[in-house]
C-alpha cells in the first residue's frame, strides 16, 4: 500500500510500552514512518527501533510515578493512574498535533491514551485503539476477574449492569471526567460519561492484543473489535544474554526465573521470599529487577540477579516463571512453553492470572500468601507435572503456529486507507 504515518501513544511501564515498540518496527519494515508518543525512559528503546520519538513525561516525572506508594495498591494504584493519564491529556494531546499530517497520519491510541481519543474525534482522525488485556472489555457475560478466586461471571445480569455503573459512576469518572470533560469544551467537544464503557475504544477498530483461545470473545464485546495475539517484543534484538549470565544457566539445572514486574520498586519481600524458596527448594533461581536496592544483600551462588534481560533470550532455558501477571510476561511464558506461578497484585493482573490457570500451565497465590514455603509448595508441583508440562507445549505451539505482529499491522493498514466515516 502506499506509505502512510502511524503515530503510536503507549501509557505506562514497559509491558504497555514494548507491544507498541514491536508493532512500530513492523509498520517500518513494512514501509511506514512512525512516530512513538510516550514517557522520556522510552526514548532509547525507540529509536534503537527506528522510530521518531516524542516525550510526553520527563523521566524524574516517570520516576516519581513508579515510586509512588500508592501504584500497587489494588485500589488507590488505579485511581493514581487515572489521575495521572487525566493531567496528561494536554501534554499528550499537542505532542499530538505536533506530529500529524493530515491525509498521511493514522493515531494509534493505548487503552489510557485519552488524548488519543479525543484527538480522533477533534479531527475526524484515521484511528485505532490496541488493547493489551480483555479485563477492559465490559460485559455481561463471562466476567474477568478482579479478585484473585473470585468469579462473578455466574451473578444475575441486573446485578453485573448494576456493578459495572457503580464502577464508573463512584470511582472512574470522578477521577477522569472533569478534565476531559473541561478540555473537551475547550475543543468545541460535548462531555462523556460511563468514559471505560464504550468512549475509550475507538468506533474505527480495536484491536485485542491476545488470541482467542486466551480470551474467548463475548457477545457484548465491541463489534469494531479483532483478535490477533500477542506481540511479545523485548528487546531481543538490542540485547544480548551477558557471558556471565549465559555460564549460570549452562552450568547448571534450568532455573526458576522470578521477576516483579519492570515499574515494581516495591518488591523487595517478593524477592527475598523468591530467593528462600529456591533455597529451599535446592533449586537454581534467577532474578530479574532493575531496582537493585529491593534484591537480599546476601545471595548464595545458586540465586543470580540481573537487572534486565529479554525474556525470549532466557525463559526457554528456565524451569519456570514466577510474576506479577502483566500481561506480556504471561505471554512469553506461554510462549516459551514453562509453567507460570503468579501473585497479582492490580490493574489487570488477577484476571491474567485467572486466565493462565484454566488453561493448565499456572497457579496463582495472593500477595498475603506468597511466603516460602507456600510458593515451595506450589512450584514444586508444577514443576513435576506432566499434564502442567503437556499443556504448556500446546500453548506454545499455538503461539509458534501465529502471526500476530503481522495481522495487527495488516488491520492498521486498512483503518490508514479507509476514511473515518466509512470505517466499520
Amino acid at each position: 500500500m502506499t506509505p502512510r504515518h502511524f503515530i503510536l501513544t503507549p501509557v505506562g511501564s514497559s509491558g504497555d510500552v514494548h507491544p507498541f515498540v514491536g508493532i512500530g518496527r513492523a509498520l517500518r519494515a513494512r514501509g511506514h514512518d512512525v512516530t512513538l508518543i510516550t514517557a522520556e525512559p522510552f526514548r532509547l528503546v525507540s529509536e534503537r527501533a527506528g522510530l521518531v520519538f516524542a516525550p510526553t513525561h520527563s523521566a524524574a516525572e516517570f520516576d516519581r510515578l513508579s515510586s509512588h506508594s500508592d501504584l500497587w495498591h489494588p485500589q488507590k494504584g488505579l485511581r493514581l493512574i487515572l489521575q495521572t493519564a487525566a493531567r496528561a491529556l494536554r501534554i499528550e494531546y499537542a505532542r499530538l498535533e505536533e506530529h500529524y499530517v493530515p491525509g498521511r497520519s493514522t493515531v494509534v491510541g493505548h487503552t489510557l491514551a485519552f488524548a488519543a481519543r479525543v484527538f480522533e474525534e477533534r479531527h475526524n482522525a484515521p484511528a485505532a485503539t490496541l488493547q493489551l488485556a480483555p479485563s477492559i472489555f465490559r460485559t455481561l457475560y463471562r466476567q474477568p476477574v478482579h479478585l484473585l478466586g473470585h468469579d462473578s461471571t455466574s451473578y444475575p445480569r441486573w446485578l453485573k449492569r448494576v456493578f459495572w455503573w457503580t464502577i464508573d459512576r463512584a470511582f472512574i469518572d470522578p477521577q477522569l471526567a472533569p478534565a476531559l470533560n473541561r478540555f473537551r469544551r475547550e475543543l468545541g467537544l460535548r462531555p462523556v460519561s460511563r468514559l471505560f464503557r464504550e468512549w475509550l475504544h475507538s468506533p474505527q477498530r480495536v484491536i485485542g492484543l491476545f488470541p482467542d483461545w486466551f480470551a474467548p470473545p463475548q457477545p457484548d464485546w465491541p463489534p469494531q473489535l479483532r483478535l490477533t495475539g500477542f506481540p511479545r517484543y523485548d528487546e531481543a534484538d538490542q540485547h544480548a544474554v551477558s557471558p556471565a549470565l549465559d555460564t549460570f544457566l549452562r552450568d547448571g539445572d534450568p532455573p526458576l526465573l522470578f521477576t516483579p514486574g519492570s515499574a515494581n520498586r516495591a518488591a523487595a519481600a517478593f524477592l527475598r521470599a523468591a530467593a528462600d524458596a529456591a533455597i529451599r527448594m535446592n533449586r537454581r533461581a534467577l532474578l530479574l529487577t532493575r531496582y537493585e536496592e529491593q534484591v537480599p544483600a546476601s545471595l548464595p551462588p545458586s540465586v543470580r540477579h540481573e537487572p534486565y534481560v529479554p525474556f525470549s533470550l532466557v525463559l526457554p532455558r528456565c524451569a519456570a516463571i514466577v510474576h506479577h501477571g502483566g500481561i506480556g510476561t504471561c505471554a512469553q511464558g506461554l510462549a516459551a512453553g514453562i509453567p507460570q506461578l503468579v501473585m497479582p497484585l492490580g490493574f489487570d493482573q488477577p484476571d491474567n492470572a485467572a486466565r493462565v490457570e484454566r488453561l493448565g500451565v499456572a497457579a496463582a497465590i495472593a500477595p498475603a500468601r506468597f511466603t516460602p514455603d507456600r510458593l515451595a509448595e506450589v512450584l514444586g508441583a508444577l514443576v513435576s507435572s506432566s499434564a502442567v508440562a503437556a499443556r504448556c507445549r500446546r500453548w506454545a505451539d499455538a503461539i509458534r503456529a501465529s502471526n500476530p505482529v503481522d495481522d495487527t499491522c495488516a488491520l492498521l493498514e486498512e483503518v490508514a486507507a479507509t476514511p473515518p466515516a466509512a470505517a466499520s
